[in-house]
Formats: C-alpha cells, structure tokens, sequence
C-alpha cells in the first residue's frame, strides 16, 4: 500500500503539498465575545449586527484577490469573536479606503471605519503580522510626533528600514541620496517648543479614550 500522504477525499499529495494541510479548530473559550461590541464601538456601528452576508462588500472590494479574509469573512469572524485570527491577518493592511464596500452595503454598514478600528486594535494588541510595514510605519510615526510633537522623515524611514527590511534601504538609497541634496530629507529633526503641554495634552486623550472604553 502507498505510504503517499492523502488528502480529505483519499487523494495523493505531494510531500510539500501535505505540509500545508493543517486542521485547525477554534474553541468556544478562545473566542472573545467581548470583540464585536468594541469594535462596533470604535467605528459607529449601530448597523453592524444587522449585516446579512450578502457578499457585496467583497464583490465591490478591488483588492479583496489579495486578502486572506474577504471584508464579508472578516465581518462574520468579528461577530463571533475571532479577535486574534482578525487581527492578525492582512486584509485590514490591505484595504485601500476606497469606501466601495460602504457606498455599496445594503446595510449601510460602514466597514471602511470598521476596518481603521481593526488596524487601531491590532497594532495596540501587537498583533499584526511580523515586519508588515504599514503598521509599523504607522507606530513609528505616532512614537516620533508623541516625543517632539514633529515628524522626522529621515528618523521615521530609517526606523521603519530597521524594523521591516534593511535591504530596501540600500535599494532606495539613491533616491534618498537625491532628497537629501535637494533639502528634502533633513539630517535633523524639529520639535515644538512646549513639550511639556503636549504630554499634558495626549495624556489626557488616553484617559478620556480608556474612560469611554469603560
């Protein structure tokens, strides 16, 4: 009898073909019932239970092809409170903010905002995937403003190259060479004056936004 590994209907695999099966089964406990609520919160979701899985949200989507989880799975698997499986995948990076999915909902359901809720979740939990940039520009740049209350392009791009992939600094290095002669990528970096009341100020957001989740 052939050892060859099989899949579900009893048909032959190829030995790298088989490493990719895997069963994965979520329980009850795992699931976060919580998730919805927060995030229906976060992105004004009055309408967002009564989504009928139509699909049109992923049949308007021009980059759904792409994602791992169409915007219609997405919004299932949030209702059942698969929060980490959401967040960490990529269909929340991917999305262009096209609002098509919201112009088209027959729920008008806005699932643009729900998906800036998600990115705000996955980067707060860490739970995006690893070196993605997108995320990881997006926390560099909120860290840089936080501390000087001013962007540095050069800080920020040197940190997201460090973070996600130092080859592709060496790839761009011409072009930053160019910006750097023409006065568009300062060595230095800027601040604002009264650092201290800025601290005041984004301290006070935090305490209003952890008060509003309670």
């Amino acid at each position: 009898m052939s050892s060859n590994p099989r899949d579900l209907y009893g048909l032959p695999l190829l030995e790298k073909e088989s490493k990719k099966v895997r069963l994965q089964i979520a329980f009850q406990a795992q699931l976060d019932p919580t998730f919805p609520d927060r995030i229906a919160e976060l992105a004004h979701g009055e309408k967002f239970w009564s989504c009928i899985q139509c699909g049109t949200c992923s049949a308007t989507c021009p980059v759904s092809p792409y994602m791992d989880y169409t915007p219609r799975r997405i919004i299932a698997m949030i209702r059942e409170g698969f929060r980490d499986d959401v967040l960490r995948s990529l269909t929340i990076w991917l999305c262009a903010s096209c609002y098509s999915c919201t112009v088209e909902c027959p729920r008008e359901i806005k699932i643009t905002d729900v998906m800036y809720a998600l990115k705000r979740k996955a980067i707060a939990h860490g739970l995006y995937p690893k070196r993605f940039p997108t995320p990881i520009l997006a926390t560099e740049f909120f860290n840089i403003v936080q501390k000087t209350g001013r962007n540095s392009d050069t800080r920020l791009m040197a940190n997201l190259y460090r973070k996600t992939n130092l080859f592709k600094a060496l790839i761009n290095l011409r072009i930053g060479i160019k910006l750097f002669f023409s006065g568009r990528l300062p060595l230095g970096s800027e601040s604002v004056r009264d650092r201290k009341s800025l601290a005041t100020l984004l301290a006070a957001v935090d305490r209003a936004e952890k008060e509003g989740a309670s």
